[in-house]
């Protein structure tokens, strides 16, 4: 037994000693490198230009450029060619400023990916040296009148986070192709041009999560042209992104016209201001090509769930779209509408809550309409919606020109001079409805008026008259 105890020692021992040297000749794993733009060169004191400096750090393809405190003057564009760079990572702690002197884009992100999001379609040497590009911590001022935030095309994974962007014509601009882009936890403010621009780019799988957008005169979020899915907008504060002279717009802009953009979420924003010719807090045209080219298609596959929105002439206008779920959500201050919808098909409107409330009744406010409107709309849901105290328009809801479309469970109070007017319809209904008045001093006239139009049906609604 005293000799199998021995060998059992002698064993373990043994086996720890080729253990620790197996330990202390396992290759070395190499350290991520930081390269501080300061060691190059930049004085970051505002004045200096640190734009060679700074790009001289960019292409040494370390890894990690880090920007320490101070207001970082350049005057053409840093570009970071993927390529050539490697992984890459410009970061600060928010203490540093990017201050464009020049024009275009103070961080240009350039790389080659042409594939999809499908990890099959990824060429080795973009997993290798092209993979999620991040830019966090950083504070990016315009010091030019065409000075843009950051321009990305041909990027994978694009990863901007705790980013300000502000006083620039573009926030960020993203271009020609890219795939899985996310931006978090930004303030993208006072623009002269759009916030975060899809600019006829095909792009595909991209989040923008709990970000101010805000006071850009161009847009909050516009996406026009090109063909883009799978948007996801989420927790955001998205306000006052129109100029009081400027072109038509909204807080979010989805623009088909000459492209495609499908499948999106917007949940969980407040979205409002500012009350301008031609505002919206979102509008989609859907409208656009089709998937081949001598086609033309109604885009959607849209849902917008559990936003705030307010104070604009149209809360939410859709024209021309397919397949827009709209739920949930808080509306007033619409001084056109609440909802304006043309030329429209398979939209659902579900329970939301459209009322004038008396704590915001002050200032302009008094002059909102709030309508909601159906115009030459076809396969329609409406159900469960809450309108309260529509006035100075014909109804407060309106359908109009429509087919198939189904109105059921609403609740319609205190709307003058009608509360739902259906005009020259087909094989539409309106049942089980609550529409009456209370309002002495601006009475519902009519609950519900049918003008025109056949084969509809209207019955088991509650309308006050005996």
């Amino acid at each position: 037994m005293l000799l199998q105890r021995r060998m059992f020692l002698l064993a373990s021992v043994l086996i720890a000693t080729l253990a620790g040297v197996a330990f202390r000749y396992q290759p070395a794993i190499e350290k991520p490198q930081l390269v501080g733009v300061r060691g190059l060169g930049a004085l970051g004191d505002g004045i200096t230009d640190d734009t060679t400096a700074i790009q001289k750090a960019i292409d040494a393809g370390t890894g990690s450029v880090v920007f320490p405190s101070g207001v970082y003057r350049i005057t053409r564009q840093l570009l970071v060619n993927l390529e050539r760079t490697g992984p890459i990572a410009l970061t600060g702690d928010g203490t540093a400023t990017l201050k464009m002197s020049g024009q275009g884009p103070a961080i240009q992100i350039a790389g080659t990916h042409g594939g999809t999001a499908l990890p099959a379609t990824v060429k080795p040497e973009v997993w290798n040296r092209q993979r999620m590009p991040m830019i966090s911590g950083l504070d990016i001022a315009g010091d030019h009148p065409e000075a843009d935030g950051i321009r990305a095309s041909g990027t994978l994974m694009l990863t901007i986070h705790r980013v300000g962007i502000r006083h620039c014509r573009h926030g960020i601009h993203l271009i020609d192709r890219n795939r899985n882009l996310t931006v978090s936890d930004s303030h993208i403010y006072s623009n002269k041009g759009i916030g975060i621009y899809y600019d006829n780019v095909n792009l595909h799988q991209s989040n923008i999560i709990g970000c101010h957008i805000s006071y850009c005169e161009g847009g909050g979020i516009v996406c026009r042209g090109g063909e883009v899915r799978n948007v996801q907008i989420g927790t955001c504060d998205i306000e006052a992104n129109m100029a009081k002279d400027g072109a038509s717009t909204a807080n979010v802009l989805i623009d088909c016209q000459e492209g495609s953009t499908a499948e999106v979420a917007i949940s969980g924003c407040t979205i409002q201001h500012s009350n301008v010719k031609g505002s919206a807090n979102i509008r989609i045209l859907g409208m656009g090509k089709g998937i081949r080219k001598d086609t033309v298609g109604s885009w959607g596959h849209v849902t917008i769930q559990g936003n705030v929105l307010s104070d604009v002439e149209d809360n939410i206008h859709l024209k021309g779209c397919r397949g827009v779920t709209i739920t949930g959500n808080s509306l007033w201050m619409g001084y056109k509408s609440n909802l304006n919808v043309e030329g429209c098909e398979q939209i659902v409107l579900g329970a939301n809550m459209m009322e004038r409330n008396p704590a915001y009744d002050y200032g302009t406010s008094k002059e909102t309409i709030n309508a909601v409107v159906f115009k030459s709309c076809r396969d329609c849901s409406i159900a469960g919606i809450h309108l309260h105290n529509v006035k100075s328009v014909e109804a407060g809801m309106v359908v109009d020109d429509c087919h198939r479309c189904n109105i059921t469970a609403c609740t319609v109070l205190d709307c003058s001079p009608i509360g739902i007017l259906m005009r020259n319809c087909t094989k539409c209904r309106v049942s089980d409805c609550l529409i009456l008045s209370d309002d002495k001093h601006d009475a519902m006239s009519l609950p519900l008026k049918v003008i025109g139009g056949d084969l509809n049906q209207v019955s088991h609604n509650h309308t006050g008259i005996k």
